[in-house]
């Protein structure tokens, strides 16, 4: 489990220096911002972020100015366990330059419904609030980065 809350106004995550919690709005998650209370440097997360609910999913692929990868997935399937690995390696490269995503499809059914997921893992990429691309099946780090890479501007 990762310590990055998500609601409808941004990203809220540790500082690096102090641990004081802090709210990356998605509007500027391109930008460096710095902790009010040490003044290091904060960045957007280089990890899974765990949708919890439609409206903070809503919010992030409306208003992130990252391109955000969406892995729609289940605990119990078998390529999703593999491609977890390879999710968090993408995650990590992208810190700054995109987001990643989970959307656990039996936790957000309405979710699964409203963009057909009809096979998982499915890979989706959004990019100003617009679905730009998606991908099914378990893919390698480097077929994620080609894709995120060949698809966002």
């Amino acid at each position: 489990m990762n310590t990055i809350q998500i609601d409808a106004r941004g990203l809220i995550v540790a500082c690096p220096n102090c641990g004081q919690r802090n709210r990356l709005p998605y509007q500027r998650l391109a930008e460096r911002p710095r902790c009010p209370k040490c003044r290091a440097e904060l960045s957007a997360p280089g990890v899974p972020i765990d949708i919890e609910d439609d409206v903070a999913f809503g919010e992030l692929t409306a208003r992130s100015t990252l391109p955000v990868l969406i892995d729609f997935w289940v605990p119990w399937c078998g390529p999703c366990k593999m491609v977890a690995p390879e999710v968090a390696k993408i995650a990590a490269e992208g810190a700054g330059r995109w987001l990643v995503a989970k959307v656990n499809t039996e936790e957000l059914p309405v979710l699964a419904q409203r963009f057909r997921v009809s096979s998982i893992p499915l890979f989706m990429l959004f990019q100003s609030g617009a679905e730009v691309a998606r991908q099914p099946g378990a893919l390698p780090a480097a077929a994620l980065r080609q894709f995120i890479q060949q698809r966002s501007g």
